[in-house]
């Protein structure tokens, strides 16, 4: 199943994408697409629902994020060779596991909005690439707006085998990050298992799981998002994302 959650921000309803690409409502068999729906009880009463005869929703309506109410945001850092060579960092022993502030959590075609006085705001599936002002990627990658997740959350029973997911990103529709999933440090099912011994993993919480090689900084000379920069980008069997950089707004 690929679930969405779509409608103005705050006010989303969940729905689904059906076999031939339509999003279809699901407000009469779940309330919202959380916690609640995304344990096991909650995705059967899902699957149960039959797509033909859900309301077919109209119009092209925005995206919002595919989980309600996120937990946890957690992020694992370097997951891949190439991106830690191009970022002069060794290849970690270990999955480098930090967090993100879940008020960064936004749709995936929401605008992304330059932090106060950035000048090195980088791009990649995780957006943003913090190594100043101290060691704590927390605050580079937590910035209001710099988790656009979706466009939609896919079940496992349509991913075979995620460990072998082409990957893209594109600025102003320049090719800059080409990778696949099949080249990370520590695959999908070992970063779940690792993360687990140190907090509880429930349903709804996210977990990022590193970007390929091609970010900005490890250009020569580096480059980095400006405003009215376009970013593009997605992954196989997962959709496809779209972002306008804007100015930092206060508020």
């Amino acid at each position: 199943m690929k679930l969405v959650r779509y409608g103005n921000p705050g006010k989303e309803k969940p729905g689904l994408i059906d076999a031939d690409g339509k999003l279809r409502d699901l407000s009469s068999v779940v309330p919202d697409i959380g916690p609640a729906q995304l344990g096991q009880v909650g995705l059967t009463k899902i699957r149960k629902a039959n797509p033909a005869k859900l309301p077919l929703v109209r119009g092209n309506p925005r995206f919002g994020c595919p989980v309600a109410h996120v937990p946890k945001f957690i992020a694992i850092g370097l997951n891949y060779s190439d991106h830690a060579a191009e970022s002069n960092m060794p290849i970690p022993a270990e999955p480098i596991v930090f967090m993100k502030a879940t008020s960064c959590i936004q749709g995936p075609n929401d605008p992304v909005m330059l932090p106060r006085g950035s000048v090195k705001t980088d791009w990649e599936v995780e957006l943003g690439y913090q190594l100043e002002r101290g060691s704590q990627w927390d605050k580079g990658k937590g910035c209001d707006t710099f988790g656009p997740i979706g466009p939609w959350l896919v079940t496992s029973d349509e991913m075979t085998n995620v460990q072998k997911l082409a990957m893209w990103l594109d600025v102003n529709g320049e090719r800059m990050q080409t990778g696949n999933t099949r080249t990370m440090i520590f695959n999908c099912a070992k970063i779940v298992s690792y993360c687990s011994h140190f907090m509880t993993l429930e349903p709804g919480d996210v977990i990022t799981t590193g970007t390929p090689p091609g970010v900005g900084l490890g250009m020569k000379p580096p480059r980095y998002l400006k405003k009215g920069d376009v970013m593009t980008l997605g992954i196989e069997g997962l959709g496809e994302q779209r972002q306008l950089v804007v100015p930092f707004k206060a508020g």
